[in-house]
């Protein structure tokens, strides 16, 4: 039992485990607000484009009565454009962050020197005698 829970407390205290959780809490966090975008804003100016119409209300009864089950289409539509809402955000972040942490590549200097193999000193790379021990190169 003390290896089970050892192996516990190795597995919670990993890196990736407390990363992934603060992701699920920001997530959540997230998420409401991203709820209140889609249902106290633009909800509201979408009916208003569309003449008043209240799409969380929209439904469709499928019985007679009060008690009837409803299919709620308008509160469907308010889950995809939130989900769409999400997804452009997430992806312009992913976007941003991408562009932020991509390191602008340096082209290398051309080569324009090389190393004496008998006396290891720097020399010109079209050099055939190395000016410090004298050595004769191969080209």
């Amino acid at each position: 039992m003390k290896k089970f829970i050892n192996e516990f407390k190795e597995f919670i205290s990993r890196g990736n485990v407390m990363d992934m959780a603060v992701g699920v809490i920001i997530g959540g966090a997230f998420t409401a607000i991203v709820n209140s975008l889609v249902n106290d804003i633009m909800m509201p100016v979408l009916s208003l484009l569309t003449g008043g119409l209240d799409f969380s209300k929209l439904c469709i009864a499928l019985g007679e009565g009060e008690g009837a089950a409803t299919l709620n289409y308008g509160a469907f539509l308010a889950a995809v454009i939130n989900f769409l809402l999400i997804a452009f955000v997430i992806f312009m972040l992913i976007k941003t962050l991408n562009k932020l942490s991509k390191k602008k590549e340096e082209t290398p200097a051309p080569v324009t020197t090389k190393d004496c193999p008998y006396c290891k000193e720097k020399i010109a790379i079209g050099a055939t005698k190395c000016p410090h021990c004298t050595s004769q190169l191969d080209s």
